[in-house]
This record gives structure tokens, sequence and C-alpha cells, in this order.
């Protein structure tokens, strides 16, 4: 998951915005130099439970690639709090690390910049081929027409984790597959200080992605087709609505998680304080908190009617982490060897076993580890019912100015203001005009 302040992300995403002619797209692949053969600095994203988790597991295997290559990686784990931030800021003074990884919702913004290296057909070549990878997972790589400007590393989706215990002390005998139904389970659980749904209010990008694919379900996509934003249209309204109201008017969400932004929601799952929660691939969080398999059960994210993957029955953004290198790096075939590394069949079975999440490499997910159950709801998420993301150049602008609307209207229900239909618009109206500035 992730976050961005919001000032600060605004700003830059502006900054962005004024370089986007600059570069990007297809080249010639290009880019960078060997002027240091030996080393490489990689930012990779925070996946795991913690910052020390994440560099638990990946510093044994950037050993193995030292030992394989030996070219030494410099190791820097970042929050998803800062990511954009960290990476706008290379982007504009030109001092990034060599390879890194990105949130695939940002691969259009950052694809403008013209700092990151195009995957051509050489450059895919040279590790190992494009058709190596799940098409849906090259297609959020970057946007369309254009060479993807990262590969795909982890692939992700939203699904419905819920609590046995708490289900089975309020008497509910399986996981709800439509809002209402939520909502009805939900006022069951939701007393005597338990909850029946986390939420990370005061996370931008975890906002989007929840508003992202209700909006879907109301018929709305935040953008027309030539890339110019509608978050005041009626579905885009009902979807802002209808998420905050969980909190506002159904009150299922406890009133403090919208201040939350740091995976507290999950922390409130693994105490028994919330019955239920949204995520990306949660297993490995759940057992750093103690809790068992045995102890949570995964189902598909609901949908107002039917079941996902009809009409507009869409339950997910087509979520992930791709993996990418700087346009000016100083060691640019050993960053193409390090993805090669990363991206390669042992590599993509391990780490993605480690985070829960989906290899996006075909050969892969073979690997009977990706037909358990949570995982199996993943990848059936992904094939039959997840949406990417608008790949326009502005997308990461989008994730702050509407992820900080809906960040307010938490606040404003947390406080027992009322959320009507014409706050929530006037709320996406601004955001808009800072869009359109």
């Amino acid at each position: 998951m992730r976050t961005v302040r919001a000032a600060a992300a605004i700003a830059l995403a502006s900054a962005l915005t004024a370089v986007a002619g600059c570069g990007g797209g297809s080249s010639s692949g290009g880019g960078g130099s060997n002027e240091s053969p030996k080393t490489l600095t990689y930012w990779a994203s925070n996946q795991g439970p913690s910052i020390e988790a994440d560099k638990k597991i990946l510093t044994p295997e950037l050993k193995k690639f030292e030992k394989e290559t030996g070219i030494k990686v410099k190791l820097e784990v970042v929050p998803w709090a800062d990511l954009l931030n960290r990476i706008l800021a290379a982007t504009t003074s030109g001092q990034g690390p060599d390879v890194l990884n990105i949130g695939n919702t940002w691969s259009a913004s950052l694809q403008a910049t013209g700092a990151l290296l195009p995957w051509d057909q050489k450059n895919f070549d040279a590790i190992g081929g494009r058709d190596r990878f799940v098409d849906s997972a090259v297609a959020s790589a970057g946007a369309e027409g254009q060479d993807p400007s990262a590969v795909p590393l982890y692939s992700l989706a939203y699904a419905l984790y819920y609590n046995k215990k708490m289900f089975a002390d309020a008497g509910i005998s399986q996981p709800p597959a439509t809002w209402d139904q939520l909502i009805t389970d939900g006022k069951k659980i939701s007393k005597d200080g338990k909850w029946a749904l986390g939420a990370e209010g005061a996370n931008l990008s975890n906002n989007i992605h929840q508003v992202f694919a209700l909006g879907k379900q109301h018929g709305a996509d935040f953008f027309d087709k030539a890339g110019k934003p509608t978050f005041t249209s009626d579905g885009a309204v009902a979807a802002v609505k209808q998420y905050v109201d969980f909190m506002a008017k159904d009150k299922i969400i406890a009133p403090g998680n919208a201040e939350y932004a740091q995976n507290q929601s999950l922390q409130d799952f693994a105490k028994g304080k919330t019955a239920m929660v949204l995520w990306q691939a949660a297993a490995s969080t759940f057992a750093s908190q103690g809790m068992k398999p045995e102890d949570w059960g995964v189902a598909p994210v609901p949908v107002p009617s039917g079941t996902p993957g009809t009409g507009q029955n869409v339950n997910s953004m087509v979520a992930g982490i791709n993996i990418a290198v700087f346009n000016n790096t100083k060691n640019v075939d050993g960053a193409k060897k390090f993805v090669k590394f990363m991206t390669s069949d042992a590599e993509q079975k391990l780490l993605n076993k480690t985070y829960g999440s989906v290899p996006p490499v075909k050969a892969a997910q073979q690997d009977p580890a990706f037909s358990a159950s949570d995982v199996k709801v993943l990848r059936d998420t992904l094939a039959t019912s997840a949406a990417p993301l608008p790949q326009v150049a502005n997308e990461s602008q989008f994730e702050t100015t509407v992820g900080t609307a809906v960040k307010g209207l938490f606040a404003d229900a947390a406080a027992g203001k009322p959320v009507t239909t014409e706050s929530v618009k006037a709320a996406l109206t601004k955001a808009q005009q800072q869009m359109t500035q």
C-alpha cells in the first residue's frame, strides 16, 4: 500500500507535467552508462510487514546476485508513504538510484518524464523476452502504444480478508458477496468496541484504489477517453460517497480509521478489533502479527449484485509492483542484469511466495504455492474482474488530489460532520480544478 504527503506531491506532480515533453515513450532503448560497473543502488518498496522484514527477505537474494555477477547492490527499502515523493524528486533532480520499484499505477506518469529506461524489444530480450510475462501485467507498465517504462515484478489484486472467529461470534456463516450484505453483516459486528471493516482513510493511494473499483461499478472511470478528468460525474460522486458512508452513514468503520495510513487497519484486524479489511496480499503481515492461516479467510471484494467480472462488476484495480531502471544509471548493463535476476523463474517463485503476491512471470505461476486458496482469489480477480487504473500522464496527481479529497471527507465523517452528495461533489470539484490549473 502507499500514501503520499499531499502538498509536496502535488507540487512535484506539477513539475512532472512541466517536463512531460522532455522525453519518455519509445526510444532506442539506450540511456545510462557503465562508468560504475561493480555497484548498483536499489530502491525497493516496502512489501512486507516492516522495513526490517523486507531487508531480511531481500538481503540474501542480493548476496546471490553479487556472487553470480560480482556486482554489489546497495539496498534501501523506502516506505510507501515516501516512495512517490522520492521518485518524483529524483526525476526532477536527475539524482536517483540505478534500479527502483514503482507502483504500476505510476508507470505512465513516470514514463512521461523520460527519467526511466524504456523496455523496447532489445531490452526485453536481454531479460528473456517480453512473452515471459502476463500480458495484463505488461499493459500496466506504461502508456498504450509506447514501450513500457518498467518490468512487472509482483502482481496484486484486492480481496476481502475476514476474521473467522469474529464472524462466528456474530452468527455469520460466510463472507458477504454484495455490498448490501457487507453492511448488514457489518452492523451485527460493529458493537462493544469492535468494528466490521478496516480502512486507511489517510492513505491517499489506497483511497484511490477503493473508489476507482467502486467507480467502475457505478459506470465511472474518473477520466474520459481523451484523458481529461471527470471527477464530478454522477458515478464518481456516488463511488466516493459509498466508500466514505461506510463510516459516515453505515457506522461499520471506526472513526479513528480516518487517520490510518501505515497499515494500522491490518494490526486491528490481527488483534480482533476489526472483522474485515480490503487489502492486497495480506498473508505475510497477518503472520507477523501472530495470526495463523486458519484464523482468517479470503473472498472476492463484494459487488453490487451477481458475481465479480460480470457487467460492471469490477472489484479491484489491477495492482502490482514494477521494477524500473533510471535512464541516467552509471551501470546500465548491471541494472538490466539485476532486473533479469529479480524476474527469473527462481526469484519470482521465492519472492512472490514470501510476499503472498502473484508472479507476473507465466512459468513461475505454475508453482503449486500459487494455487493456495488465498492466492487463487487474487489470481482469479486479476484474470476476470480487475481493471487497470487510467494510464495517463497525470495519474500520480490524480492519486494526490482525489486521494486527498477522500481523506478530507473521512476526517469530516470522523468528526461527525454530514457527508452529503453535495459535499462530496464539492470536494471532487476542487480536486478536478487542481488537476486542470
